[in-house]
């Protein structure tokens, strides 16, 4: 049955309008186990090296207590704002029933099987599955447990739904023969907990319907529309199964719609992964279930935030970060939905990134994303047999949807200095409040860099939110101007932010008066520079006050530095974290800068960063524009 005519059409409805959905039984693009020309460990294209992996871990957890997370974790949200010891332990179980999955499929034991019944009991029973920081029970009835009789369709929803449906299908007739009835209870859970009020409720915050559509909606949507797949699998609940898809489908299309020309995520890289990464993933779901018929290839957005990663690559585990992201992510990102994406639309450079971190004999997939990435990851052949290549890295990027670009010395190669800037506006998603930063890595690794962000609490995405010192303006390479740091808000915003690329140096330059509205600025003009041919980095401020006044002891440039820092005059030399070769900043002689050490305490930043990061303040008492360079580490020299 085709679609039913959606009510919101984007770019993705003429490419489902037409569309049908296969039957349920072979709706998800992964064989069940019963395929043993896949699953069979000795015989099968199942990845061994993953298998082995988990096997051996799944054996070694079978007799010991499952992660039980706990009601009174869950209060902790509201009590002192910790969600991590409640989302630690829901996430321990559900990475534990992903493990025990794949060892039942590859082995089809008994006692494998069992330990899958017993965890899909466990996440049956449990509670919610809507991570307590996001439930709205607190606000509608006074709670803070949740409300079983009212549960909320969250990221937490989504993968509990889509896990169980994953499991479903895998382990169906394994699962009918050792523990008949357990399939019914996975439909009635998944009807009670998100089908019916993901079709009840219709403001859900995550479709965008106030136009600010963000990394939920595909990852919530992309779950709902595999769960759908195989868990609406009655004859009578055909129409229901095309509803749910086709409300799932025309959330999507908001996000693609929203998506900008340049295929951008302005919540940076370790974003892409659980926005426009399942969007694509959930496209090609809707391909598989659809014999083909769906193909967004054609979508240039789409085509085009494939390329988004290896654009965002300084080398290494290093990536450009902006807002809440991490400089230095896990690697274990689910690379082959990267290669799989790049395949279908055709970007051999997105393959070439997502291939550099595909090494035979490693496992070619994690149980840390989920258990459908898992799946996908395990029994995609043309990831488990790829090499290992070279990534990209382009010489220059620019992004405008999000004002940012990245200039590096060469081509394909990390080596040198590389310059990253940015303008936006102080309302982004996941928003720190660095309108105008910059950021310097050498040899690939940050040394100028931007913290990121620490553990989430409740304060995170609450009202406090400006209060932790990563989101601040004073804690970014942006100066403080008499005594004023950036606030937040679509108003703070950097004006004329252009990009000139050539081959000799790469300029960014922006005007930066309006996100310090209040500290009484005609103009601060920056550029950005690499030079390529005098191999530096140079940061050029100029500025005026409306008043005419000139500028006090209260105006200063930081930059937060990587590395163990030596102040000098005129300039500091720094040596880099992850062995990179040592650089040295430089400015005037009569600027004498300071130093703060923040010591760092938060496993977020400490995985990063290490122990410490370093701000350097430079003040500008009496100046009306200061130069700042970067090089490799050679003699200081004053600069005009």
């Amino acid at each position: 049955m085709p679609f039913p005519t959606a009510a919101f059409r984007g770019p993705l409805a003429a490419v489902v309008e037409s569309a049908e959905l296969v039957t349920p039984d072979d709706a998800l693009p992964v064989p069940p186990a019963y395929v043993r020309a896949v699953w069979d460990r000795e015989r099968g294209t199942v990845d061994g090296a993953a298998a082995d992996r988990i096997l051996t871990r799944a054996h070694a957890e079978r007799a010991t207590p499952w992660p039980q997370p706990r009601a009174s974790d869950a209060a902790r949200v509201h009590r002192d704002g910790d969600r991590t010891a409640w989302e630690d332990a829901a996430f321990a179980r559900q990475r534990r029933l992903s493990r025990a999955a794949v060892a039942a499929a590859v082995t089809l034991d008994d006692d494998a099987i069992d330990e899958v019944v017993d965890g899909v009991v466990l996440l049956c029973e449990q509670s919610s599955w809507c991570w307590p920081a996001h439930d709205d029970t607190r606000r509608v009835h006074g709670s803070v447990l949740a409300t079983v009789t009212d549960p909320f369709v969250d990221l937490g929803a989504g993968e509990a739904v889509a896990q169980l449906a994953w499991i479903d299908h895998l382990l169906g007739a394994a699962l009918d023969d050792r523990a008949p009835g357990i399939r019914a209870r996975i439909r009635h859970e998944a009807r009670v907990r998100v089908f019916e009020p993901f079709q009840r409720r219709r403001d859900w915050h995550w479709i965008g319907l106030d136009g600010d559509v963000h990394n939920w909606n595909p990852w919530i949507h992309g779950n709902v529309v595999v769960a759908a797949l195989r868990l609406l699998d009655a004859p009578a609940e055909t129409e229901e199964r095309d509803r749910v898809v086709g409300l799932a489908v025309e959330g999507l299309d908001r996000y693609v719609a929203a998506l900008p020309a340049d295929g951008a995520i302005d919540e940076g890289y370790a974003y892409w992964w659980n926005g426009a990464c399942r969007a694509l993933e959930a496209l090609d779901v809707l391909a598989h279930a659809t014999a083909g018929a769906v193909d967004a290839t054609g979508i240039a957005s789409l085509r085009e935030t494939v390329a988004f990663p290896h654009r965002s690559h300084l080398g290494g585990d290093w990536f450009v970060n902006h807002a809440d992201g991490q400089a230095r992510p896990p690697a274990d990102q689910p690379w082959h939905a990267l290669q799989r994406a790049a395949r279908r639309y055709g970007d051999d450079d997105a393959a070439a990134l997502a291939e550099s971190h595909r090494h035979p004999g490693s496992p070619a997939a994690t149980e840390r994303e989920g258990l459908g990435r898992l799946l996908r990851g395990l029994t995609d052949a043309a990831w488990v047999t790829a090499s290992a290549g070279a990534p990209p890295l382009p010489r220059d990027v620019w992004l405008p949807s999000t004002e940012v670009v990245l200039a590096r010395e060469a081509e394909g190669s990390s080596a040198g200095l590389a310059l990253v800037a940015k303008g936006g506006h102080n309302a982004e998603h996941h928003n720190h409040n660095d309108v105008g930063s910059f950021l310097v890595a050498v040899d690939g690794v940050p040394v100028i860099v931007d913290a990121g962000r620490p553990t989430y609490t409740a304060a995170t995405f609450g009202p406090d939110r400006y209060d932790i010192w990563t989101m601040q303006s004073g804690w970014h390479n942006v100066p403080v101007v008499r005594g004023r740091t950036q606030p937040a808000g679509r108003d703070a915003a950097a004006r004329g932010a252009a990009a000139e690329i050539g081959d000799a140096r790469t300029t960014f330059s922006l005007e930066l008066a309006d996100a310090y509205p209040e500290a009484g600025l005609a103009s601060w003009r920056r550029r950005a520079t690499l030079d390529r041919t005098q191999h530096r980095v140079e940061i050029a401020d100029a500025w005026v006050f409306a008043d005419g006044a000139p500028t006090g002891t209260d105006t200063v440039l930081h930059v937060l530095v990587a590395g163990a820092v030596r102040l000098e005059s005129g300039g500091a030399r720094v040596t880099p974290i992850g062995g990179a070769r040592p650089v040295r900043l430089r400015w005037p002689s009569d600027v004498e800068a300071t130093e703060e050490v923040r010591d760092l305490d938060d496993p977020m930043l400490t995985e990063v960063w290490g122990e410490r990061l370093t701000r350097l303040a430079l003040p500008l008492a009496s100046r009306t524009q200061l130069r700042l360079t970067v090089e490799l580490d050679t003699p200081i020299e004053d600069l005009p």
